[in-house]
């Protein structure tokens, strides 16, 4: 019988789509501000990506919210909540109302 991966899909879907390389622990920052500029940074050096460096960065940060789901405690789904503002101030574009 075949050994099962430990790693799960969405670690793969990281590592290995077309959506952006990442610096390492950019989620695990403190800041919205941190998270958003690591983000930016991220998506505009990647060369793995197909989308914009906006729609890419928004993409990942959406991604990890999404899989981390109920395991995110209140203030830190706040924060990358934050840091989607943040992420929209970083590339000019509107605020979401």
């Amino acid at each position: 019988m075949p050994t099962k991966s430990k790693k799960k899909w969405s670690q793969n879907v990281t590592d290995t789509s077309d959506a952006m390389d990442l610096n390492e622990g950019v989620f695990k920052e403190r800041s919205a501000k941190k998270i958003a500029h690591a983000l930016k940074q991220s998506a505009q050096a990647s060369s793995r990506r197909k989308a914009t460096p906006f729609q890419s960065a928004m993409s990942m940060l959406n991604f990890y919210i999404n899989r981390a789901g109920k395991q995110l405690t209140k203030s830190r789904a706040a924060t990358l909540e934050r840091a989607k503002d943040e992420l929209r101030k970083d590339f000019d574009r509107p605020p979401k109302h």
